[in-house]
């Protein structure tokens, strides 16, 4: 999808990602050999076959995401250099006088250059997915995914771009302030109406309990536990599995729409202390408001990225606008220019991201240990043996470079999550962070 242009739902996907126990990169965790007499701690390992493969995976997923980045932002150069943006213009104005028409026509052009061009890259994406035995989705069903996603995009960005523009025409000087409290109210109705819109188009949702009485009379007992309020209704099972063979769950949604999805591979790959496990890490995300907080998170690394861009547009545009044929920061044909500051951005602030993302995911972490601890026999145990599973099933490399982790990890590693998950025993000391 052509996130810059929507970069603001990007970053906040970025930063509330809680896809709970997602199978992540993964590396081993420092520390001394157990002494004499000690139990010796667990850790992540994968058999020699799938310890080479997830070697192969893992490197070519990293390849592929640094050249994506760089290809992005090359394609939105060659978009300029080559003054495709000023073409583009110049038919939508040709086309009609009056300014909606003019964006529609714009950026619908603009995007579906944008994203074919980048499309071999998606191709190759869903290629190592299926090559590595993480994907079950075939070809049909993968393009019109990608087709149902443009749709989306070019609908939003269509909506996004009009605003900024006629936002920029009434106040050069403070439109990237003017333009950020629009998107606010935006943002949150996206997050808001995304389960109940957005996501139906891509999988199959229905209630946990219609297929899983017994597991959400068990879940009920934990969410009683936790002192909170999931009913039921919230509940919901998807159908990864016409799809992918990956495991996951996650916490999405907004106020009313707010809601727990647990995947049907997750279903069929753990026992239900397992799953229980699972659930208790996003009850975590669910009671510690990750969602509220990533929003308000997304919306002001927004803010900056409008106020920066604001300033280096006016600079770019001084020195290349010319050549590009773009006749100043109100021109329709500018928005490359934006897009392509946007994604350096949005390559650079990863770190920061990925990081925040990951202390949420420990939060969430040590919450689901907490919440059924006294309900799971062996919480330890369960925990430990999940992340393990889902390690393999996902083949997560074990020693990725310790770069690689601070760039692009959402989640803690594996080894560090069994490593804690082994380690923290608050209860005799009652010293627990979240559930008394």
């Amino acid at each position: 999808m052509f996130k810059q242009i929507v970069l603001a739902v990007w970053v906040l996907i970025a930063v509330s990602s809680v896809a709970a126990l997602s199978a992540q990169p993964v590396q081993p965790p420092a520390g001394s050999e157990a002494s004499a007499g000690q139990k010796q701690p667990r850790q992540y390992s994968l058999p020699p076959d799938k310890l080479q493969r997830a070697i192969e995976y893992s490197r070519a997923r990293y390849w592929l995401h640094f050249t994506g980045e760089l290809y992005g932002v090359a394609v939105l150069g060659a978009i300029l250099a080559f003054g495709l943006a000023a073409k583009f213009r110049d038919w939508a104005e040709a086309a009609s006088q009056r300014r909606f028409p003019q964006a529609v026509i714009f950026v619908a052009l603009l995007m579906l250059t944008n994203d074919v061009l980048g499309l071999p890259l998606g191709i190759y994406g869903q290629h190592l997915e299926l090559a590595f035995d993480q994907s079950v989705q075939s070809w049909p069903s993968w393009i019109w995914d990608w087709t149902k996603g443009e749709l989306i995009g070019i609908s939003l960005a269509i909506v996004l771009v009009f605003i900024l523009y006629a936002v920029i025409r009434r106040s050069p000087r403070r439109w990237w302030f003017y333009f950020w409290l629009a998107t606010l109210p935006i943002l949150f109705t996206i997050m808001f109406l995304e389960p109940f819109i957005v996501e139906p188009l891509f999988y199959h949702f229905e209630p946990l309990a219609a297929q899983h009485p017994a597991l959400v009379e068990r879940l009920e007992k934990l969410v009683a536990r936790g002192g909170l309020a999931i009913p039921p209704d919230r509940m919901f099972e998807m159908k990864a599995s016409e799809k992918l063979k990956s495991s996951n769950a996650y916490v999405t949604g907004l106020g009313a729409s707010k809601r727990v999805v647990v995947w049907d591979t997750t279903l069929n790959s753990l026992t239900t202390p397992e799953v229980l496990f699972v659930f208790g890490h996003e009850m975590g995300h669910y009671v510690l408001g990750h969602v509220r907080n990533s929003l308000i998170a997304g919306s002001l690394a927004l803010l900056v990225l409008l106020f920066a861009g604001y300033h280096a547009l006016r600079w770019l545009l001084d020195w290349r606008g010319e050549k590009w044929h773009v006749r100043g920061v109100a021109d329709w044909a500018s928005l490359p220019a934006l897009l392509l500051i946007g994604a350096v951005f949005t390559f650079v602030s990863e770190p920061l991201v990925n990081g925040y993302s990951r202390w949420q995911e420990h939060q969430a972490d040590v919450y689901g240990l907490e919440v059924i601890h006294g309900i799971v026999p062996n919480a330890r145990d369960v925990a430990v043996h999940s992340f393990q599973l889902l390690g393999e099933e996902g083949l997560d490399e074990p020693n990725p470079n310790g770069f690689i982790e601070f760039w692009l990890y959402s989640h803690p590693s594996i080894p560090e999550r069994i490593a804690f998950a082994e380690s923290y025993d608050p209860w005799p000391n009652h010293a627990e962070k979240y559930v008394k």
